[in-house]
């Protein structure tokens, strides 16, 4: 039977007639429970009580964990091999004479931590300076310790180069397990003199210096 409205009888209004009830069943689960509860002794219903604590315990610590595991440890971009490498300059391993083209200078590079760290010099500050290390052009750098390295800086064009500048910089390529990075270690102070000294002499000798001045004027004659 379908509709809306409220329950009217199927045949007559008397008392006495039948009546069809809609939706009506047997005795609700809840009130059975509670007449079982009601059948209980005290000691029964407090045993009951304390299970039922517990339950609802452990079902809450199993709801509260969750699912889904752990995010990814974040990458830790402090091992990165630009930051923790370091270049210190300690000094020219020789020194550019008037007709030196070429000049070698010394440096303690660092990798303060983690894993080892290979690096290759690619550059110096400008196009007219070629770059190497020697003996080898690419070394490594166990993690933790440091090394000395001599740098070769030989010039090939004079034409764009600042004889003079303030900052000079290397570019090297680092490799380590997390990356491979090119960085630029800039370097001042006595680096840039060594490097201007070497700049010098390959660009800009000293210009030949004048003869003597003559004496007396040409075809002059002493008379007796």
């Amino acid at each position: 039977m379908t509709g809306i409205g409220p329950v009217e009888p199927v045949n007559s209004p008397d008392p006495d007639e039948s009546y069809e009830v809609i939706g009506a069943d047997g005795p609700r689960r809840t009130d059975r429970l509670a007449r079982r509860w009601a059948a209980l002794s005290p000691r029964t219903r407090r045993a009951a009580a304390a299970a039922a604590l517990v339950t609802l315990g452990a079902a809450g610590a199993l709801l509260l964990t969750p699912d889904d595991p752990e995010p990814p440890e974040t990458l830790d971009l402090s091992a990165w091999p630009a930051n923790v490498t370091r270049w210190d300059y300690l000094g020219p391993a020789e020194r550019p004479n008037s007709v030196a083209t070429r000049g070698s200078f010394q440096f303690r590079v660092s990798v303060l931590r983690g894993p080892d760290v290979t690096m290759r010099v690619t550059g110096a500050a400008f196009d007219g300076l070629r770059t190497q290390t020697t003996p080898r052009p690419e070394f490594t750098v166990p993690g933790g310790t440091s090394r000395r390295i001599t740098v070769e800086i030989s010039v090939s064009d004079c034409s764009e180069l600042p004889l003079d500048a303030g900052f000079h910089y290397l570019d090297v390529t680092l490799r380590n397990t997390h990356a491979i990075q090119r960085h630029s270690f800039i370097f001042g102070g006595a680096f840039s003199r060594d490097l201007s000294d070497l700049l010098h002499a390959a660009c800009d000798p000293i210009p030949p210096g004048p003869g003597p001045r003559p004496t007396g004027s040409a075809g002059s004659q002493n008379a007796d």
